[in-house]
């Protein structure tokens, strides 16, 4: 790969080697195990690795948005070294998102060392799908798992209005090559909004369905200083009743690792999701943490407690005091968030694509 030797080498840590020590009054769980106050196992990181991104999505981000100078940002080397540690910790689901992680100047060379760490079970991605005809077979050749792809209308108009910049044709093209690569499973994420795209659910689920994957709903979250939330916002339970005129779903105990909640429709390969932080709230079960471009590690994506990992990697490179501060972030996990009177007045100012996606 072009750059490789430039690259340091590398020895991820092995589970076998992570000893970590849990506070006593936490629910004790078996060695290389990673757990918060409240007892729950985190098995699942999502780590960004850019907040940079080729769209503007009006939810995500504001239109002239300042980004995080280089070295405010992570390294390749940096992303892998706390991986690694994570995964020693018994983590096992990896997902690299951004911004647009596919942005990021070489990306594949930590996508392909990830790829390959020792324990780490499901390595995903979630992406715009503006670079997935050139990264789709690269991806799927350096064991990525499974794609989620953002994808709120079938209108070529509608897409660019919402996205500011994209281009539907490339995102289209980008789910063709996906499978086209050998990937299954690729999911749909639909942030549903009133009066911009649900007038299509009904067809965006027929497109998953004719083309084999996934779909997930998403309730629009309380974000960034970007305003007009209360009157776009959808619940879950309002979706479902606008889709069951048209299709039979069936509630599945399936469970992909994340906090959707899915259901089936007899006949179809297709699983429809519906992620509800608002609705239905799943912080009792939460398993996951955030990991930001710069280096903060966000406990709960609704509260701004955060842990700097990036001080503490480049204050030394000792994998043990990274490993301890990872642990140590368990104290601040709080047992849930509360979005619903946050909408006009977020609690949590930074935009999505700062916190990763």
């Amino acid at each position: 790969m072009q750059n490789e030797t430039l690259r340091p080498e590398f020895t991820p840590i092995g589970l076998a080697d992570f000893k970590p020590t849990i506070d006593p009054t936490m629910q004790q769980h078996a060695e290389g195990t990673l757990i918060d106050k409240y007892g729950r196992r985190i098995s699942y990181v999502r780590l960004s690795i850019t907040d940079r991104c080729d769209f503007r999505c009006t939810y995500c981000m504001a239109e002239e948005m300042t980004f995080l100078p280089r070295h405010e940002v992570m390294s390749l080397e940096e992303c892998l070294r706390v991986a690694s540690v994570f995964v020693g910790l018994g983590v096992s689901k990896l997902r690299i998102t951004g911004g647009e992680p596919l942005v990021r100047k070489d990306a594949m060379w930590l996508i392909d060392r990830l790829g390959s760490l020792p324990g780490l079970e499901n390595l995903v991605l979630t992406t715009n799908g503006s670079q997935l005809d050139r990264f789709a077979q690269p991806l799927y050749d350096a064991g990525v798992k499974r794609i989620n792809i953002s994808l709120d209308t079938l209108q070529a108009e509608r897409f660019k209005k919402i996205t500011r910049i994209g281009d539907l044709h490339k995102v289209l093209n980008g789910i063709d090559a996906a499978r086209a690569a050998g990937f299954l499973r690729t999911k749909l994420n639909v942030v549903m909004m009133r009066g911009t795209n649900d007038d299509e659910f009904v067809d965006l689920v027929r497109f998953a369905v004719s083309n084999e994957l996934d779909i997930s709903f998403i309730e629009e979250m309380p974000l960034g200083e970007i305003h007009g939330r209360n009157n776009t916002y959808i619940s879950s339970e309002e979706t479902r009743q606008m889709l069951a005129p048209h299709f039979e779903l069936i509630p599945s105990t399936e469970n992909s690792g994340g906090p959707a909640r899915y259901w089936r429709i007899p006949g179809s390969t297709s699983r429809i999701g519906f992620i509800s932080p608002h609705s239905h709230n799943f912080c009792d079960t939460c398993n996951r943490v955030r990991i930001t471009a710069k280096g903060e590690l966000y406990p709960c994506l609704g509260q701004n407690d955060a842990v700097n990992l990036l001080q503490v990697l480049r204050a030394s490179s000792s994998q043990e005091a990274l490993r301890q501060a990872i642990i140590d972030s368990m104290g601040i996990k709080p047992f849930g968030h509360d979005f619903t009177q946050q909408m006009d007045a977020p609690h949590v100012v930074r935009f999505m694509s700062m916190t990763g996606g």
